[in-house]
């Protein structure tokens, strides 16, 4: 080999290793790791946030005067989504929720928070829900009755006045899934979002004929134990729910690799034990781009105490500019946090080494305007 290509292949070398550097380096941040979540949930129930544009309008205007930058907007609550969907025209015959009909919220309120640089993730609130305080569930069951998730005694499961589908349903996936897909694919949406209900299910659910059917082909042809607590039972459950976590991302990543997927799941270990969320697999996984577990409690100290073990052993600690804890701040029945104790529980959530957060919910914020000003605006 001549002295000329000897020196001419670590020139070469030099020259890839420094365009793979500088490829590197210009990699866009994603947007949910590039500055902390200041996000707040706006839902349609006991709230006035998305009844008209101007509605809209002003939450958004309200939002931005906070601080807040990301905007959690409910699209799909009580059998019904809140912009028109093909999908649900498909199979239920109705596009919107019938007190919107006329209207597109959810566009509505991507143009006014896009106009003011706030980021916009569709909610899918209701999840595997399909109606509340419905015995019957409403008209998505009385259309596909096979959807039903039935407990141990044959009757349609319903918890803390929600009845479901059989989340382990492959129809009832892909109808779910169908519109996750429908909404990134119609709108200029930076994310999604599933949170306690998607994909989650009350553990004294499975005992449908369906999910029965699958559990005796993987177990000798034995039934389910009678026990919905079953350890093995309850992650047998769980990781079939995980795998929908799997699909999930890996399709709406294909459809938009900079969407943001983010799930909001109750804490763990409950939500696996009663809602079948074994949501920590889902983050060490690699299955979700922003988690914001549901630290709802009413006192600083519990707040603390329920936050702790989520950020000693749940997430890793290279993990936790993935994680900006869910706060209770109001409830609809007019609930409000008390500002001081709000502004210990965001120390808490710094302490924790989580920079980011999620507040349920938007009506929530006037209250505390100058402790958002204060902490978010300064």
């Amino acid at each position: 080999m001549n002295l000329r290509v000897c020196r001419i292949r670590p020139l070469l070398a030099t020259l890839f290793l420094l365009s793979a550097a500088f490829a590197a380096a210009e990699e866009p941040t994603p947007w949910w790791l590039a500055q902390p979540i200041r996000g707040v949930w706006v839902a349609n129930v006991g709230s006035e946030s998305l009844d008209s544009v101007e509605d809209a309008q002003r939450t958004v205007a309200t939002c931005k005067a906070a601080g807040i930058n990301t905007l959690f907007v409910v699209t799909w609550n009580r059998g019904y989504t809140l912009y028109p969907s093909e999908v649900m025209r498909r199979e239920f015959g109705v596009t919107i929720d019938p007190r919107l009909e006329g209207r597109d919220p959810l566009a509505e309120l991507i143009e006014a928070a896009h106009a003011e640089g706030l980021r916009v993730v569709a909610w899918f609130e209701f999840g595997f829900s399909c109606s509340y305080q419905k015995p019957d569930g409403g008209p998505l069951l009385k259309k596909h009755p096979e959807w039903a998730a039935l407990d141990r005694q044959g009757r349609l499961v319903s918890r803390n006045g929600f009845q479901w589908m059989n989340a382990f349903d492959p129809a009832v996936q892909e109808f779910l899934l169908e519109m996750l897909k429908e909404a990134v694919q119609n709108y200029d949406l930076d994310g999604v979002q599933g949170d306690d209900r998607l994909p989650a299910l009350p553990n004294t659910a499975g005992y449908d004929p369906l999910t029965v059917s699958l559990y005796q082909a993987e177990h000798g042809g034995a039934d389910p134990p009678t026990n919905a607590y079953d350890r093995d039972w309850t992650q047998w459950r769980a990781d079939r729910l995980s795998r929908f976590v799997e699909r999930s991302y890996s399709e709406l990543k294909q459809l938009d690799p900079d969407l943001c997927v983010s799930w909001a799941p109750s804490v763990y270990p409950w939500s696996l034990q009663n809602y079948l969320q074994d949501w920590p697999r889902w983050l060490r996984e690699g299955w979700g781009d922003l988690f914001c577990p549901q630290v709802y409690r009413k006192t600083p100290q519990r707040y603390a105490e329920t936050l702790k073990p989520i950020a000693a052993s749940q997430v890793a600690p290279a993990d936790r500019v993935k994680v900006a804890p869910g706060v209770l701040m109001s409830l609809a029945d007019g609930y409000q946090l008390p500002t001081e104790d709000l502004a210990a529980m965001l120390r808490a959530n710094r302490e924790a080494g989580f920079e980011g957060e999620v507040f349920f919910y938007y009506d929530g914020l006037k209250q505390h305007a100058e402790l958002f000003q204060e902490l978010y605006t300064k």
